[in-house]
């Protein structure tokens, strides 16, 4: 149960080209996490102060521009040899960032309880990843709502205005994700 995940590979050969002209000009991965943090910042203002439904183009853009930002400054860094620990850190950072971020977006257009609670289980998938990983588990990725379908779901919002449902999509989904890799990884651990 991958979701958009399983597409990953595919996305990331559609971006080589653009990866090879980072990797000539010599651009930080570092950069490319900021990058996607700012893009995200933008689709989140957006999203705040742009109707329904003139905000779904810019929220778009700027949310493929995130995940693609997501998915080059890893690659990035491991076709320059500039993978560090602090770059991992930053990367993990700057990920739930850049989730966070986008969520407060919602926050003129919803219950701000609402907007807490679906922030909140937006990060418990990747923490549940990242707390298998240090337990030694590889780390686990995709899942019924993760990253990728919560930039979906905030399109639809910023489409259709439906900020309640798809925030209660994103934290029942979220959190549905997050026990599905604790349960993939509750059987690793124990082998």
């Amino acid at each position: 149960m991958n979701g958009l995940y399983s597409l990953k590979p595919w996305y990331a050969a559609r971006l080589s080209g653009v990866r090879g002209a980072l990797v000539r000009r010599e651009v930080s991965p570092d950069t490319l996490t900021a990058a996607g943090v700012v893009c995200a910042a933008g689709a989140a203002a957006a999203l705040a102060w742009l109707p329904v439904p003139l905000a779904a183009l810019p929220v778009g853009v700027l949310l493929a521009a995130r995940l693609a930002f997501a998915n080059l400054d890893g690659a990035l860094a491991r076709d320059t040899g500039r993978t560090t620990r602090r770059g991992a850190l930053l990367n993990e950072l700057g990920d739930r960032v850049a989730d966070l971020v986008v969520l407060a977006g919602f926050l003129s257009l919803a219950p701000r309880w609402l907007v807490a609670v679906a922030a909140l289980a937006a990060t418990l998938p990747s923490w549940v990843s990242l707390a298998g990983a240090a337990a030694g588990a590889p780390r686990r990725n995709g899942g019924p709502v993760g990253k990728t379908e919560r930039c979906l779901l905030v399109l639809v919002a910023a489409a259709t205005g439906w900020a309640v449902p798809v925030l209660m999509v994103i934290a029942v989904g979220s959190l549905l994700t997050a026990l599905v890799r604790l349960g993939w990884l509750w059987k690793e651990l124990a082998r």
